[in-house]
């Protein structure tokens, strides 16, 4: 659910998450959202739910706590052929952090109590006095939480495992159960098998170092152009951006996210991951600082050794500015070390310069 002020829709530039982002598209979307429900929850009822059943009244719930849940939304899907009730709430609320949120279940139990009283307003407003009847039931809502973290989803699922004496005063405590859709559970080429586009988002999801990008170099090219052929401009579009969030997280340079989705908004999926570079732009920095210090402390190392020698030299007489030089100008070690040695032993500057420097004295 999203803390909004109003009931316009955010946008995701409001999302101070970058993640939360990629994750609010994804079931923001009906297509994506549609597919996510037939292929990764393994419930009957929702094995032909199409885009067009799907409802988003993410924005007629404010939120009741005070962090920010841009990710979180709530669906009202349209059920076909159920002579009950034809209306069930869906919420999906999506965790990607190695951390495991253990209030879960409370959170969820919150949603739930504001969509139950928001639809009895709704259904009192059409007939007074309707929810007191025997007959009235209330819409079933089926919590879902999608977990792309890496670690195991260890949070008790039913609320009755969060409270106090569940044991001896359980049908009396609320008894409900989410389900967890951990992202992990799937294997590329079982992403791959479901030849959809929300697999493919999954298959960037999945990813957790730049390094890992090249894997996907495997991807059949049948899975890719399939993709490519059957997706309308529109979800192409929303795919890239999608896309876009998530390899931002693995601080891959903005130019070659552009290059990357650019491709993918173009149908231009020959050869789609082979020719991406996919490096971290702050894992190189880091690494040319580490290096450039190192290259720091080696270099004051030489100049110290350089110093010793000078000083050594100069006890024996001047030291000519050519010999100066080419000895500041060295950065081996092995050589300095050497050189320090022979200045201590040497009678004067020039058997200094001939013995180990040569050159400089023909010259």
């Amino acid at each position: 659910m999203t803390k909004t002020n109003s009931h316009k829709p955010k946008t995701s530039t409001q999302n101070k998450k970058v993640k939360d982002s990629g994750a609010r598209l994804i079931f923001g979307d009906p297509i994506l959202c549609a597919q996510f429900l037939r292929g990764y929850t393994d419930i009957e009822l929702l094995k032909d739910v199409q885009p067009e059943d799907i409802e988003d009244v993410t924005d007629r719930f404010i939120s009741v706590w005070q962090e920010e849940r841009d990710s979180d939304t709530v669906k009202k899907i349209h059920l076909k052929n159920q002579e009950d009730i034809d209306t069930l709430y869906l919420i999906t609320l999506i965790e990607h952090q190695t951390k495991v949120d253990y209030d879960m279940s409370f959170r969820i139990l919150r949603y739930i109590v504001l969509i139950l009283t928001d639809y009895a307003a709704e259904a009192e407003k059409k007939q007074a006095g309707c929810t007191a009847l025997k007959g009235f039931r209330y819409p079933p809502v089926l919590p879902i939480v999608f977990y792309d973290g890496d670690r195991n989803w260890t949070a008790a699922k039913n609320f009755q495992e969060r409270t106090a004496l569940s044991d001896l005063l359980g049908e009396y405590i609320p008894n409900f159960q989410y389900l967890v859709v951990p992202l992990s559970r799937y294997s590329n080429q079982e992403l791959i098998e479901k030849e959809d586009e929300l697999s493919l988002i999954m298959l960037i999801d999945k990813l957790r170092s730049s390094a890992e990008f090249h894997e996907l170099a495997e991807i059949p090219d049948d899975y890719l152009e399939k993709i490519s052929r059957d997706s309308p401009e529109s979800l192409l579009k929303l795919i890239a951006k999608i896309i876009a969030a998530f390899l931002h997280r693995l601080n891959i340079p903005k130019e070659e996210i552009g290059d990357f989705t650019d491709q993918i908004e173009r149908r231009d999926f020959t050869m789609l991951f082979e020719h991406f570079e996919a490096y971290d732009v702050q894992a190189e920095r880091a690494k040319a600082r580490a290096k450039g210090e190192a290259e720091g402390q080696a270099r004051g190392k030489a100049r110290g050794k350089a110093d010793s020698i000078l000083l050594l030299l100069s006890d024996l007489g001047a030291v000519p500015e050519a010999l100066r030089e080419r000895i500041m100008d060295e950065t081996d070690m092995e050589c300095l070390d050497q050189w320090i040695r022979g200045a201590a032993r040497a009678s004067s500057v020039e058997e200094f310069t001939e013995k180990y420097l040569p050159d400089l004295k023909e010259a």
